[in-house]
């Protein structure tokens, strides 16, 4: 398990955060009313959807997703699928809770089931043996990696390879890591309803002789139409793909206020000072325009590509379309404080009919943590300390 505060990657450790929170005990004691739950675990069993069929067993509930170092693995991983609940934000406060009754979710090896699933880290020149365990599903699935030069069996397409992993089988793809960058994988089975089922992750691939930043975080951006979710889990409703109308839209799985949430949401924590480096991928059907506040980065790598110094330019928005990767990197510059990273189509930054919510995220400064404000948006989140 990481040790590690905020996005997956390299960010505070648990240690440093309560230290700069002033303590759990003064963190719960500006937020006292925080009684929902503060952790997915917790998640009461009633849940704003109720199982079809009482005599079924509850589905477990989806983690955080968990970087794996595949290299310090022998360079081999195991991805299971598994049919979880999933809360993008469980509490009632900014137009919650926002739930999705059923998603498809990936684990990887003896971890816990995520949406995203599990970002597979590993290092140009070495390849990956990924098995697909679809042992305990009721699905067929298959794995595509994006950014990967790889022979025709390995590239996760039922219609063009023939492999497909119906349910109870497993195959192992062979993935070369032969091209730098950030990447996605996802199912490519009935991949319109697949991937919106959950599906999907990023596969990172660091070039030799990487030099990672001061900080560093994942971001997997998505927008759902719940009535997916909701048809599979057994609800009453109509949906067609081709009818498409988002209504829930995250950043790692969570809208806000719980992508604030240290240990269950994505917060970009900070050093005054600090570099800072952003791996986005977007696995959704919509373009998002990200931008950040009070912080002008750079576009450093697109799609596995390695942008040269000519081509970067100060910014403060890129727009991330479908199946696109941007890399950038800021300075953390500003005045310590609480700054916003969000996507400028304003009504993917709102929970249904609330505003904020959604697809909002925050630039937190470690000098900003002992304040009265961080302790009130922690209350949003539902963190106790």
């Amino acid at each position: 398990m990481s040790d590690r505060i905020g996005a997956p990657g390299l960010g505070l450790s648990r240690r440093e955060f309560v230290a700069a929170t002033g303590g759990a005990a003064a963190l719960t004691g500006l937020a006292g009313c925080m009684s929902q739950g503060a952790t997915q675990e917790s998640v009461p069993a009633n849940s704003t959807e109720e199982s079809t069929d009482s005599s079924e067993p509850e589905l477990p509930w989806t983690s955080s997703p968990e970087v794996v170092q595949v290299d310090e693995q022998g360079g081999s991983v195991t991805l299971q699928s598994v049919t979880a609940q999933h809360a993008v934000h469980p509490m009632d406060s900014m137009g919650g809770p926002v739930e999705l009754p059923q998603v498809w979710a990936f684990k990887a090896d003896d971890g816990k089931p995520s949406v995203p699933g599990p970002i597979l880290r590993t290092t140009e020149g070495n390849d990956m043996e990924v098995t697909l365990d679809n042992t305990g599903n009721d699905h067929p699935h298959t794995l595509h990696f994006h950014g990967a030069k790889k022979t025709w069996e390995n590239d996760g397409v039922p219609t063009t390879t023939g492999v497909r992993v119906d349910p109870g089988e497993k195959h192992t793809y062979t993935i070369p890591a032969n091209v730098p960058g950030t990447h996605l994988y996802h199912c490519h089975y009935q991949t319109h309803r697949h991937i919106d089922m959950g599906m999907y992750g990023i596969f990172r691939v660091d070039p030799k002789g990487y030099e990672p930043a001061d900080k560093e975080y994942f971001f997997t951006l998505k927008d759902w139409d719940s009535r997916v979710n909701r048809q599979m889990a057994g609800e009453d409703v109509e949906y067609s793909a081709r009818n498409r109308n988002p209504d829930v839209f995250t950043i790692n799985g969570k809208s806000l206020p719980r992508t604030l949430h240290p240990e269950e949401g994505s917060p970009i924590i900070v050093d005054h000072g600090d570099t800072v480096r952003l791996h986005m991928a977007n696995a959704g059907y919509m373009s998002h325009p990200m931008h950040t506040h009070n912080h002008r980065f750079r576009l450093v790598e697109k799609d596995g590509g390695q942008l040269p110094d000519a081509a970067q330019y100060e910014q403060d928005v890129t727009n991330v379309a479908p199946a696109e990767r941007h890399t950038i990197e800021f300075e953390a510059d500003a005045d310590p404080g609480i700054y916003l990273m969000h996507c400028h189509k304003v009504d993917h930054a709102m929970n249904g009919e609330s505003y904020p919510g959604g697809m909002v995220n925050g630039i937190v400064y470690r000098d900003a943590m002992d304040t009265d404000i961080f302790a009130n948006l922690m209350e949003y989140a539902g963190y106790e300390g």
